[in-house]
Order: structure tokens, then sequence, then C-alpha cells
């Protein structure tokens, strides 16, 4: 398994996905989750800003997210939501709602279960977050920390926001983001960190890729003969 965790912008979603078409891994986008449930409690009329009623509502929704790199459909209700969930207004209502204990605790339980099913020997997944690597999926053969400037990263999250006409984000608006996610976004103490400013998408999933490769082949021949079938592919194992 491969964990990649950083702040918003930084482009770990889409590395995230080109590493695992690239190595025929699965996918998991799970700030897509914290987003749909943003999303639904929004298309209410809730206020996101009180703990209370997230809390009391968050496991109200169906959430179902697709782990396919290539079409990683979310779903609420039945509905796909892979467009409304990156408008400005879930945006800037996310980092309070993935702030709350029991959503935390509700969506977490949920992604490892996701990331169990697709461990299983012959299998593998690239999960992209905050705290993939910290809390979400300690036990990851592979982790990265992937940043990059904040203004570079508020180009990024402009360029992400484009189903939103007309939205821009403004440096000031991503440090806010980063304190609002600063509880949720920390460096696993045995993750690689790869600052992707001056780096093409191609270099950095290059960069996951090879360090992906390495680390199967170690723990390939840390387990032996018997081992080996088992783990012959970059990352398909814990």
């Amino acid at each position: 398994m491969i964990a990649v965790d950083g702040p918003a912008g930084s482009g770990k979603s889409t590395a995230a996905r080109r590493v695992a078409r690239a190595l025929g891994l699965r996918y998991l986008d799970t700030g897509a989750m914290y987003r749909a449930l943003t999303w639904w409690l929004l298309s209410r009329g809730l206020d996101t800003t009180d703990p209370a009623t997230v809390a009391r509502h968050a496991k109200e929704p169906v959430i179902e997210v697709g782990t396919d790199p290539d079409a990683p459909a979310i779903t609420v209700d039945g509905v796909d939501v892979s467009g409304p969930i990156r408008t400005r207004e879930v945006s800037n209502a996310v980092s309070a709602v993935a702030s709350v204990p029991q959503v935390r605790e509700h969506l977490i339980a949920m992604q490892r279960e996701i990331i169990a099913r697709n461990t299983a020997p012959g299998r593998g997944i690239v999960a992209e977050g905050r705290d993939i690597g910290t809390v979400v999926a300690p036990q990851a053969l592979v982790k990265v920390f992937l940043t990059a400037t904040e203004s570079e990263r508020a180009q990024r999250r402009s360029a992400e926001l484009a189903v939103d006409p007309g939205a821009t984000v403004t440096q000031q608006e991503q440090l806010r983001r980063d304190r609002a996610d600063a509880p949720q976004t920390v460096m696993a103490a045995d993750a690689v960190e790869i600052d992707s400013t001056s780096l093409s998408l191609d270099e950095v999933i290059g960069l996951i890729a090879g360090l992906a490769r390495e680390r199967a082949g170690r723990a390939e021949g840390q387990a032996g003969p018997a081992g080996r079938d088992q783990q012959a592919d970059p990352a398909r194992t814990g």
C-alpha cells in the first residue's frame, strides 16, 4: 500500500491517481468522502460550522467511493457528486466538517475497510489524504508527504475549482485553509517528503513509483522465497 498525504493544493490527488494507474493499483481519495458529506449537509441547509449538527447527521447519507484510478466516482445516496463536491462552497466548508470527531471516526472506519479489501494478497492501493500514513493506515509500505509553496498550491487549488466559474484562491485563503486543516495534516515520521513546487507531474509520479518499487523489492528480499510470490508487485502488501 502507498499512502500519499499533504496539504490542500499540493497535487496529491492527481499524483496518487497517476501512480495507481502506472503500478496497476486501486486508488482511494479520502478527501472526496469528507467533501461528499459536506455537500450533503449544505444541500439540506444544515449548519456545517456547528459540530453538534454535523455529528448528528454524519451517518445519514450513504457515501460510496470508487477505487478505479481511471474513473474514481463518488456517490451520495446513489447520486454521482463527483462534480458538485469540487465547488468553492464545499471547499470552504469541508475543513470544519472534517474536524468533527464523529465524522472522522465514521469515515476513517470506512476508509480502513476499503483499504483492507484492496490489500489482500496480490492486490494493492494508493490512498491519499491528510493523515493516511499516521492514522488511517500507519502500516503502509510506502508513505509520501507531498507539498509545495503556498503560492503554487493556491494556483493549483484555483485550477481544481474550475467547475465553479471565476473561482480563484488567494494566498490568504490558502493560509486559512492550511490553519483549519493543520490538526489533520501531519507527516508520518517514516514518510518521504517531496516538494513538488518545481517538479513536473511526471517527475513526481516517477519519484513515488520508484520509491514503491524500491520498498517492495526490499520487502521481497526480507520475506525470502516463501513470500516472493505474494510480494512480487510494487506496494501490493501493507
